[in-house]
């Protein structure tokens, strides 16, 4: 005997409602999803969002004023990694024209921290 009780398709309750005259409670729209243990999906939410675990943007963000230099990175701060880029916001413009001449040279030291080697391309924004 199966664990879980035989689900209709949505059609089908609808149809069974209709002869029993019972009005259908929920939303037409709606799909129903398979219940999922609570310890997995919070084990995937902080996964994602990386709680507890060291990320790269975690490692940039403390090793910035090494990568950038002092001066440019209080004016400065890496925001996140989108798939190969970093996205970087600068309050100042003359500190945006400065990362963006030495865009080659920050990428290259970005690479050598651990756990960053991914990151292959800059995108310095204003902020």
């Amino acid at each position: 005997m199966p664990d879980q009780p035989h689900t209709f398709s949505k059609l089908a309750e609808e149809l069974v409602g209709d002869l029993r005259g019972v009005p259908l409670e929920e939303p037409k729209r709606q799909v129903k999803r398979p219940t999922r243990p609570l310890a997995e999906l919070v084990e995937e939410t902080m996964a994602k969002y990386h709680v507890g675990r060291p990320s790269a943007e975690q490692t940039i963000r403390d090793h910035w004023p090494e990568v950038v230099g002092p001066a440019n990175a209080a004016y400065s701060h890496a925001v996140h990694i989108e798939g190969k880029r970093l996205t970087v916001v600068a309050s100042h413009s003359v500190v945006r024209n400065e990362l963006n001449l030495h865009r080659e040279g920050i990428l290259g030291r970005i690479q050598k921290l651990p756990g960053c080697a991914g990151v292959k391309t800059l995108s310095i924004r204003a902020g």
